[in-house]
């Protein structure tokens, strides 16, 4: 065992995230960590590296156990050369060179200097540190990043470029834990492939959190947060759905005998009052008394106890059998309600049309004679590397539907799109404009921009369907909002005005497995027109549709 960790209580005002969580990792084994959003997960690793001392409880390491971690913010250092950055970050990097560069011309016959100049020698060695340099670039230049990039600042980097070099400092750390935050999120399916490579290879521990089925099935242990403590399952994803999907149904049952004990119980209190009350006999009364004190007691034990959260995988809880699946229905976990427009049409009418596109942004087109069509019901992906020019195709479908001008240059062929076409479209980011509004006015503002009216009952509805306080989560900042909270708004965005098409670039980013399968549900019922990008094989093969590459 390398890590022992215990949490009794870690709260944030009113709200209690962990409540008796008790963790054991080992060493080299592949640790899958899952919740709902907004369970924790991020904040847990702020407590193991030290960040958020704000608890109660202990964490315990290994003696001598070195710890990486991917930073999720870079503010103070923006102006820091990348390569420079990784490398300050390496466990003991820093010391050690500065020990080989230096004492050299100040040690002389310095018995202690020499030592210490020998040792740092032989660690610098060990680690690897002498090549490191030039095996950093080789792992950036997998990722994507360009020579330019890697020789350049952090502050010139996009969101997912920083997490390629957060990524190149874990695997090139050998520290004995790594700890990743959902390492996948905006990744091509090439830079997927180098570190889900890496993290099947790899000898140290690692904690990831993610909610990438991909990753997850490659993990030897799944640990999933829920009412506040840790939950582990030996193996991968689809260990974890079996294993799952027999504890919930188990729980479930317990949950259900308790309620009907409850039920029962209250029954006999006021049942036995009654009785006392009728009783004339000093000792028949006593009896009542006594009977309806036991039963008290018990209900107050049992109404103690919260009830815990229920979730099982479309796939297992259609293989329920009729009692379990009605008392699972009944008790789940609530989970996102998407209203998609569901009503069938005859018609396949035509959408969008592509002819021969090229399209780029100076005299070399990112890509070249794309031709495509998207009729009503049709399900079309774009497959390409970052930057290849998915979004820039994305952007002109808009600009076409919108009868605005595009930003990219078209250097040959024709786009179309049908009159009057409604899209609903579903970006990586929201947009700068609304970051600094409450939720309840970004959404106001968002269906305002469709020149839809939208009044306060209906911005409660649709904060209680995206799992949000109807009471209380509307005055919440936008740009405070969890990647999983900041998804959902998203969502929202995309189907204000029951659109025709729907748009999605990256969907599955942020939310969490549940929420995940109710956007996979609802897609699957809409007749609409989807034309989507997404590196998750799990969506792909749930959505379906014509595959159409994009770039060279």
């Amino acid at each position: 065992m390398i890590a022992n960790i215990q949490i009794d209580d870690k709260s944030y005002g009113d709200k209690v995230l962990y409540n008796g969580l008790e963790l054991k990792l080992n060493a080299h084994e592949k640790v899958g960590l899952i919740g709902r959003n907004g369970t924790g997960k991020t904040t847990l690793f702020r407590m193991m590296t030290g960040t958020d001392r704000d608890y109660s409880g202990q964490i315990e390491f290994r003696k001598g156990l070195v710890v990486i971690d991917s930073r999720q913010e870079h503010h103070g250092h923006e102006d820091v050369p990348v390569l420079e950055y990784i490398l300050d970050d390496l466990p003991d990097y820093a010391r050690l060179h500065h020990i080989i560069n230096t004492y050299p011309d100040t040690m002389g016959a310095n018995v202690k200097k020499l030592t210490e100049y020998s040792d740092a020698l032989e660690r610098f060695s060990a680690l690897g540190y002498f090549m490191v340099e030039e095996e950093i670039e080789r792992t950036l230049g997998a990722y994507g990043l360009s020579p330019d990039h890697i020789r350049g600042t952090i502050g010139r980097l996009s969101g997912g470029q920083k997490r390629f070099v957060e990524l190149a400092k874990v695997q090139h750390a050998r520290a004995d834990l790594a700890l990743i935050d959902e390492p996948t999120n905006h990744m091509d399916y090439v830079a997927k492939e180098v570190f889900l490579e890496w993290f099947g290879s790899t000898k140290e521990a690692v904690v990831v959190i993610t909610h990438d089925r991909d990753v997850l099935h490659d993990v030897d242990r799944i640990v999933e947060i829920r009412d506040g403590r840790a939950f582990s399952f030996k193996g991968n994803y689809d260990a974890y759905l079996k294993t799952n999907a027999s504890k919930i149904t188990s729980e479930v049952n317990e949950y259900t005998v308790t309620q009907r004990r409850i039920a029962n119980l209250k029954e006999d209190i006021v049942r036995f009052k009654r009785l006392k009350e009728r009783s004339r006999d000093p000792g028949t009364i006593h009896r009542f008394k006594s009977l309806q004190g036991r039963a008290e007691k018990e209900l107050a034990q049992l109404s103690t106890a919260e009830k815990p959260s229920f979730w099982i995988d479309r796939e297992s809880a259609s293989n329920l059998k009729t009692k379990m699946s009605e008392a699972y229905e009944e008790h789940k976990a609530r989970n996102i309600r998407i209203r998609a427009h569901t009503a069938p049409t005859k018609s396949s009418n035509l959408l969008i049309e592509a002819s021969k596109l090229s399209l780029g942004y100076g005299e070399e087109p990112l890509f070249a004679d794309i031709s495509f069509q998207l009729r009503e019901g049709d399900r079309l992906r774009l497959h390409g590397r970052n930057g290849a020019g998915k979004t820039t195709l994305v952007k002109a479908v808009m600009a076409q539907a919108q009868k605005t001008e595009p930003e990219a240059i078209r250097h040959a062929g024709m786009i179309a799109t049908a009159q009057e076409l409604t899209i609903g479209l579903y970006e990586q980011e929201i947009g700068a404009e609304y970051m600094m509004m409450t939720l309840a006015h970004a959404i106001e503002e968002s269906f305002k921009r469709k020149n839809i009216r939208v009044t306060d009952q209906k911005i409660k509805q649709l904060l209680g369907d995206y799992l949000f306080n109807p009471m209380t989560d509307g005055d919440m900042p936008l740009e405070r909002l969890s990647g999983g909270q900041k998804a959902r708004f998203q969502l929202m965005q995309m189907l204000a005005d029951d659109p025709q098409v729907l748009i999605l670039d990256e969907p599955t980013n942020h939310l969490d497995l549940p929420s995940i399968e109710e956007l996979e549900d609802a897609l699957k019922q809409y007749h609409g027109a989807i034309l989507y990008i997404s590196h998750d094989s799990y969506f792909v093969a749930n959505i379906g549709g014509e595959t159409i590459p994009i770039g060279r």
